[in-house]
């Protein structure tokens, strides 16, 4: 959410936004609740403070002068009810423009419509080439035992899929990876829930505007999670924090579901789009500061960087566009692997830099030592690696011309010294 003061004191501003990020919001209507709300409010504590005075008078008073008072104090009574009625009849209008409007992206952010636009950074390491017909990912797991797609689909629908023998050792193999580099770097492990509270998904942003992609418990009013954002985020919810205990760096290992709701014949094939998944996801809270926000947007893009490195898989970075950008992020880096089978390099990983627009819907606040005002803090969120997506590199990228798929060095250890899936 934005700080009101913000968009009065800069409407177009947030108009621009709107139309950048592709998010409809009513700005002139909300100014103008906005006025109305803070005249109405005004209103109420005048006549709150003339009730008051009279109040100290009649305890004074005697006989007529003080039944004057009184009348003269019931005659208060219905322009109050009136202006409380208009108040509370106004106040979820505001609120429900307010939810919508969304956070305008740094300066750099690039414009854009959609993914297509994204503006790469770098590349890094070596695409590999062939000196065989490699085969994609779906062909390797069949012929290895190390997936069945076929009755992942007649159990559970489309997009589901089961992984067995050396496909569900290597997924967990690429999980504890992560999760250890993550650990190994201060960040604190936490095991979360996946069924997660309205207030929750308001408050990370995701309500509303992606309900369609989640999987709703409507009987409980709980929501699966689509990532351990949501928990590891929200932790804190409602508090006020010291300030020594900031920066607070989460990781959490969990399953994501999504509904991928629109995305009917999108990337059907294998693995890429799936309802379900696991991902290692980090997340950091930091002090109200744009700069201190940037240098923790770095670390957590270095973080996943490590990982890949390390995996020797072959990525690069962009800088994602307006029109790719979700409601509350203020600038995205994205990580795209390199999948032969696509013939492109495609998304893995998405680090984003929110400031305060989640803290605010959290109401997640700390106290400045300085000043001893309650500030809210600043958000920040980057996938460390998820899979089985990140599956697809790894098992294209590491076949060999046998058919047997060679297993990166860094992740032998968790699959008790193997070299090669055969």
């Amino acid at each position: 959410m934005i700080d009101i003061k913000q968009i009065r004191e800069n409407p177009q501003k947030f108009k621009d936004a709107c139309t950048a990020k592709k998010f409809a919001a009513d700005i002139d209507r909300l100014i103008e609740l906005d006025s109305i709300l803070r005249s109405q409010k005004q209103q109420l504590q005048e006549i709150s403070t003339k009730k008051n005075q009279i109040g100290k008078l009649i305890s004074k008073l005697e006989g007529n002068e003080r039944f004057a008072k009184l009348s003269e104090l019931a005659e208060f009574k219905p322009a109050e009810i009136n202006i409380s009625l208009n108040i509370k009849n106004l106040e979820p209008q505001f609120d429900e423009i307010m939810q919508q409007v969304p956070q305008p992206a740094d300066d750099d952010v690039p414009l854009g419509k959609d993914d297509t636009e994204n503006t790469e950074i770098r590349k890094e390491g070596e695409v590999r080439r062939f000196d065989f017909e490699p085969t994609d990912h779906v062909q390797l797991g069949l012929a290895l035992g190390m997936m069945d797609i076929e009755r992942g689909v007649k159990l559970a629908g489309t997009r589901n899929y089961f992984l067995k023998g050396d496909g569900a050792l290597l997924h967990w193999a690429v999980l504890r990876f992560a999760m250890d580099c993550m650990v190994g770097k201060g960040y604190v492990p936490l095991s979360v829930p996946l069924l997660m509270k309205d207030e929750a998904m308001r408050g990370t942003g995701y309500y509303p505007g992606s309900e369609d992609q989640t999987y709703r418990m409507e009987k409980d009013q709980l929501n699966l999670v689509g990532t351990a954002e949501v928990p590891l985020t929200a932790y804190r919810m409602g508090e006020i924090l010291s300030a020594d205990e900031l920066p607070l760096k989460y990781v959490a290992l969990s399953s994501c579901f999504r509904r991928e709701a629109g995305a009917a014949g999108k990337d059907t094939y294998g693995l890429y789009r799936i309802h379900q998944f696991d991902k290692v996801e980090q997340v950091v809270i930091c002090e109200n500061d744009a700069e201190t926000s940037g240098k923790f947007h770095e670390e957590i893009l270095a973080n996943a960087e490590a990982v890949m490195q390390a995996l020797e898989l072959p990525y690069r970075i962009v800088n994602v566009c307006t029109g790719d950008l979700g409601r509350g992020q203020a600038k995205k880096f994205d990580i795209e692997a390199w999948m032969p089978s696509r013939s492109n390099y495609c998304e893995t990983h998405s680090a984003s830099k929110f400031y305060e627009f989640q803290a605010r819907r959290m109401n997640l606040r700390y106290k400045e030592p300085a000043t001893k005002k309650n500030l809210f803090c600043h958000t920040l969120n980057n996938t460390v690696i998820a899979s089985p997506r990140i599956l697809i590199p790894i098992m294209e990228l590491y076949q060999n011309s046998d058919g047997s798929i060679t297993i990166p060095e860094i992740l032998r250890p968790y699959m008790d010294g193997k070299e090669k899936i055969t």
